[in-house]
C-alpha cells in the first residue's frame, strides 16, 4: 500500500511531507493524520531537520474529511481509533512548518493549512471552509484562528457562506503569505524553508513559534514579561554568540541543531 504521507529530506535540512491520497484530493483519514503527526514528531527530534514543508500529491492539498468517514459518522458506524493529539498539534512542534497549498483546500484541509506557521498557496488553488454546506460548524479552532488572521467580518464571510475562493483571494484576505503560479509553488516554499534553515537559529525559531501561538491568549504585560525571560535565556545560548560572531565576521551563521 502506498505511503499515506511521503517524507523527503533535502540537502539543506528541509523536510517535505506530502499527503499522498491523490485519488481523493488527499481527503483526511485518521490513519493519514496519525502518520502525519508521527512524522512531525520525528522531524522535531531529528537534528538534520530545520524546517518542514507540507503539501499534497496530485491536484489537491487536502479536500477535507474523507466522505467514507463522514458517512460512517452519519449512520453511526464510525469506529475511531483514538489519537490523543488534536488537529492543532502542528502548532506545538518546535520547528517551522510551511504549508504549500497546491490545490483543493477544504474544511479540515483548510484547518491543516492554517495551523502551519506560514502558508504559501498556488494562485489557482480552490479554498473553502465548506462547513455550513455540509451541515457542520467551524471546526477545530477555525472560529478562533480566522478572525485573528483575517478580521471578524471576513471570517464571517468564509465561514457562513462556505463559498469557494482562489488562492489569490486567500492571499488578499490574509490567509496566505504568498500566492504564486502553481508550477512555482513547491520550489518557492522549499526555497523559503531553506533560507530559514541556513540563516535562522533553530533555538530562536522554536521560542518565537511558541511565543506567537501562545501569546494570542496573553495580555501585553504578560507577553512582555515572558519575552524578557526568554531574552535573558537566549543570552546564554551558543546561538547568540554565533549570531553576533557571524554578523561581525560577515559570514553565514553556523547555528547548532535544535
Amino acid at each position: 500500500m502506498a505511503e499515506l504521507v511521503i517524507s523527503t529530506l533535502g540537502d539543506q535540512g528541509v523536510l517535505t511531507l506530502t499527503f499522498n491520497r491523490p485519488d481523493t484530493l488527499n481527503a483526511w483519514t485518521d490513519a493519514m493524520g496519525r502518520r502525519y503527526f508521527d512524522l512531525l514528531v520525528e522531524a522535531e527530534s531529528d537534528p538534520g531537520v530545520r524546517a518542514v514543508v507540507v503539501t499534497g500529491a496530485g491536484k489537491g492539498f487536502c479536500s477535507g474529511a474523507d466522505f467514507k468517514t463522514l458517512n460512517a459518522i452519519q449512520n453511526g458506524s464510525y469506529d475511531r481509533a483514538p489519537d490523543p493529539r488534536p488537529n492543532t498539534f502542528p502548532t506545538t512542534i518546535a520547528k517551522p512548518i510551511i504549508a504549500a497549498v497546491n490545490g483543493a483546500c477544504a474544511g479540515l484541509g483548510m484547518v491543516h493549512a492554517l495551523v502551519c506557521d506560514l502558508v504559501f498557496t498556488a494562485e489557482e488553488a480552490k479554498w473553502t471552509t465548506a462547513f455550513p454546506r455540509r451541515g457542520l460548524i467551524a471546526e477545530y479552532g477555525l472560529s478562533w484562528v480566522l478572525p485573528r488572521v483575517m478580521g471578524q467580518q471576513r471570517a464571517m464571510d468564509v465561514l457562513l457562506s462556505g463559498r469557494v475562493f482562489t488562492g489569490r483571494e486567500a492571499y488578499e484576505l490574509g490567509l496566505a503569505n504568498r500566492a504564486v503560479p502553481g508550477e512555482r509553488l513547491l520550489a518557492e516554499a522549499q526555497a523559503y524553508a531553506a533560507e530559514l534553515a541556513a540563516y535562522s537559529s533553530p533555538a530562536s525559531m522554536a521560542v518565537i513559534k511558541r511565543q506567537v501561538w501562545h501569546d494570542w491568549d496573553a495580555t501585553l504585560e504578560e507577553s512582555a514579561k515572558t519575552a524578557t525571560q526568554e531574552m535573558i535565556a537566549s543570552f546564554g545560548r551558543p546561538d547568540f554568540a554565533e549570531g553576533v560572531a557571524s554578523f561581525l565576521e560577515r559570514r553565514p551563521p553556523d547555528f547548532p541543531a535544535l
